[in-house]
């Protein structure tokens, strides 16, 4: 498996700053209409456009799903930017730092992708290409697309150096490009068979203490962390929020290192569950 001292130099890590501006929809769909023509010239298919700024952005969203991670040109990624940062600010940024936190950890309900932070959390699978399904409503689809095209791009590279799959309960890291958030920790989760095991306890736990440690390494202070495995992996809510809380808590009491911890949760059972396991921890 390949360090993060061994990919640190393949990918750019700098984090220059970000100029989003909200556009109208008027030179969205202008933009739409270039990145499709590109998008479609790749599949020897001819652009003529007559559909509404909906459509042609939901077109876009399926064929960057599908692409491979092949490179782009300058004026696509600067067209791309523009209407992704667009976009993240249209549905509302949220800083982490007016989130109350007790022993440095907080609860927020909501979109991960709003959230300014050092990293938010992605539950990626073991080719860390992100998901290839279009319009899949997965946590990985919803990052990679509203991140960019170079987060495929980036993990591409680290898995080319690393030449195998990505191990369940590591941790990877990329910039987040178009997101708030300044980077993505990538972490595959264990994938739950007929019932939960021993193993997958220790994965998923690995998963929350590699995010962390490879967070500490590069100096950021604060991640923000999905649910992981609880997806189309099938790990239980209840058991998997036990499990990050009580890896998380002890990282933290370990470490004394200021780390701002946030669990973010998008369904209500899972607020629930995350209350009673941090009142209960």
């Amino acid at each position: 498996m390949l360090t993060f001292e061994q990919y640190k130099d393949i990918i750019d890590l700098s984090c220059p700053p970000r100029r989003a501006q909200i556009i109208g929809e008027e030179e969205k769909s202008a933009i739409c209409d270039a990145l499709l023509a590109s998008l479609l010239e790749e599949r020897n298919r001819i652009a003529a456009f007559s559909y509404p700024y909906s459509v042609k952005r939901e077109l876009i969203w399926g064929y960057l799903n599908e692409r491979p991670p092949r490179p782009v040109s300058d004026r696509f990624l600067e067209l791309q930017d523009k209407l992704f940062l667009s976009e993240s600010e249209e549905r509302g940024v949220v800083d982490i730092d007016g989130f109350a936190y007790e022993g440095n950890i907080a609860l927020w309900q909501g979109d991960i992708t709003r959230l300014k932070a050092d990293a938010i959390v992605n539950a990626a699978n073991s080719s860390l290409l992100g998901c290839f399904i279009p319009h899949h409503r997965c946590i990985d689809n919803v990052i990679h697309s509203r991140a960019g095209v170079q987060v495929r791009l980036d993990c591409s590279k680290i898995m080319g150096a690393q030449g195998e799959a990505e191990p369940s309960g590591c941790a990877k890291i990329t910039r987040a490009y178009n997101l708030p958030s300044k980077y993505i920790l990538h972490t595959v989760g264990p994938m739950v068979g007929l019932s939960v095991t021993e193993e997958d306890g220790r994965v998923l736990r690995n998963c929350y203490l590699s995010c962390l440690n490879l967070a500490e390494k590069v100096g950021l202070r604060s991640v923000v962390f999905c649910c992981v495995s609880t997806g189309v992996f099938g790990y239980p809510c209840d058991e998997a929020a036990a499990i990050a809380v009580g890896a998380v808590k002890n990282w933290l009491l370990e470490h004394r290192s200021g780390m701002r911890v946030v669990f973010d949760v998008f369904l209500d059972k899972d607020l629930a569950i995350y209350k009673d396991v941090l009142k209960n921890t």
